[in-house]
């Protein structure tokens, strides 16, 4: 690990200020940061450590109905929190899948939008990696790729973004809050992660120095509590990143599906929003052959990107699955394995 100034602000424009420096990086709990430190694929020079700025640990609920959550609420403390787990369930199914228990107590809100790709070549300093070292290619290619894009990849980069917080966040249409040297603005989770492009260097659209400070979800994302999942397919049922996942949410009348919401993980380098396939499902009655025919047009586009063929199949299954559980309604508590395909019986109730 490389020598690194430490710097620890009290307030969010002092912290921006430091962070204006090129070289800097915020560090919130570190469980991605550091890892990344350690290895050598990150070298800050200077580590903004933003984890006792006021204001950063809140759970708010707004007047309308929606929900604003600050950057540095631990993971744990979200999916945990009976309110939350109730209007937004696969959200808060979507944490309890993710690592160990362990680190979602330290992993933040603001650490997980940011967290980056878990492809071994980006994690590996004697492979070329476009990603970290822009223009040195990307070994991934003609590697072990059996885990990697299957959507929105380019020749520069096949890797994918490893959240499972962030796929429900897309399909509920959540907005991140940010700050920065030039002020403050809102980005839709949607447009906060970037596809590799020419340019996989440039991970996402926040500008040097720009800090996320909260996450918002919308009152209407609350419309889709009834009857919404979270389904995860990963190699080992624990601490394990997805091979694919899916986010479904529908809202209902009767059987006739009034609105509907689809995002795809570990498919692509960002949450994957299959909006045609939310617009074949609007005003459908909820039935198998519609759940495979928005499967089919969200997968349309999937190509392989190496040894990965196989997983476009499985992201339909996932998505037709996740619909169909979707459909039968949002359990009364947690299933015993959240997100898992496995888990046919509900598990304790999961909030005070």
């Amino acid at each position: 690990m490389n020598r690194f100034d430490y710097i620890r602000p009290v307030s969010v424009s002092e912290a921006i200020a430091a962070a204006a420096v090129p070289g800097s990086a915020y560090l919130a709990a570190g469980t991605n940061l550091l890892d990344l430190m350690k290895v050598g694929t990150t070298r800050p020079e200077r580590v903004i450590d933003i984890t006792r700025l006021p204001g950063l640990d809140r759970i708010e609920w707004l007047p309308d109905g929606g929900v604003r959550i600050a950057a540095m609420v631990r993971n744990s403390d979200l999916a945990y929190d009976e309110r939350f787990a109730r209007t937004f369930p696969a959200v808060a199914e979507a944490l309890l899948s993710g690592a160990s228990a362990q680190l979602r107590n330290a992993a933040t809100v603001g650490g997980n939008l940011m967290q980056r790709t878990r492809c071994a070549y980006f994690h590996d300093l004697a492979s070329a990696c476009n990603r970290r070292v822009a223009g040195s290619g990307c070994d991934a290619r003609d590697g072990e790729n059996r885990l990697h894009a299957v959507l929105g990849w380019s020749e520069h980069c096949i890797a994918t973004h490893p959240s499972d917080f962030c796929v429900p966040l897309v399909a509920l249409d959540a907005l991140v809050e940010v700050e920065g040297p030039h002020g403050a603005r809102e980005i839709p989770v949607d447009l906060l992660h970037a596809l590799p492009g020419a340019t996989p260097e440039r991970e996402t659209a926040l500008a040097p120095g720009e800090l996320v400070v909260a996450l918002r979800l919308p009152a209407e994302a609350a419309d889709f509590s009834g009857n919404a999942r979270y389904l995860k397919l990963r190699e080992r049922t624990s601490y394990a990143f997805a091979v694919v996942s899916a986010a479904a949410a529908l809202e209902l009348e009767g059987k006739l599906i009034r609105k509907a919401r689809v995002a795809l993980g570990g498919v692509a380098a960002k949450p994957w929003r299959a909006r045609e396939a939310e617009v074949a499902l609007t005003g459908m009655p909820a039935s198998a052959e519609a759940f495979a025919k928005a499967a089919e047009i969200a997968l349309a586009d999937a190509l392989p990107s190496g040894d990965n063929a196989f997983k476009i199949e499985l992201a339909r299954r996932i998505v037709v699955r996740a619909l169909s559980l979707a459909f039968e309604g949002t359990p009364e508590v947690m299933p015993a394995l959240p997100a898992s395909p496995f888990s046919t019986t509900a598990g304790a109730i999961h909030v005070a």
